[in-house]
């Protein structure tokens, strides 16, 4: 398998854990605790992504660089623009009306279609930055 699929594979399993935290750290905020949507989101997507460094930093991309926190500083830079565009997505979708009308709308399911739909696209966008920026290692 060619080291970028492979690499992007292995991104997918740690962005599938990252979503859990997400999700689930979404949910907790603004279902129980009552937090705005957009700061939920917000929320849920900062934890995943600082806990997704790690995973990606060890396993994805079996970083050796010393610079750590220059490497986790750009890994969040990276990971803050994909929550803009991740919000911004959530926010133009979410009021769209995608899930029909004859669904319990207690549940709030226009805004969890429209998180889905930004979670997948903002997952291209993180990979190809980390890939080519993060953990780009410079050729001498």
């Amino acid at each position: 398998m060619d080291n970028l699929l492979k690499k992007f594979v292995k991104f997918g399993v740690v962005g599938a854990s990252g979503a859990v935290i997400d999700f689930g750290l979404t949910a907790l905020c603004k279902g129980i605790l009552g937090v705005p949507e957009l700061l939920a989101n917000a929320i849920g997507f900062t934890v995943a992504a600082t806990s997704n460094y790690f995973f990606n930093r060890v396993w994805t991309w079996r970083s050796t660089s010393k610079e750590v926190g220059v490497e986790y500083a750009k890994f969040f830079i990276v990971s803050l623009i994909g929550l803009g565009l991740n919000s911004l997505i959530v926010f133009l979708l979410k009021d769209i009306s995608i899930v029909p009308r004859f669904v319990d709308t207690t549940l709030d399911w226009d805004f969890w279609v429209a998180k889905v739909i930004a979670t997948a696209i903002v997952m291209v966008w993180n990979f190809l930055a980390n890939n080519y920026f993060t953990f780009h290692k410079k050729r001498h």
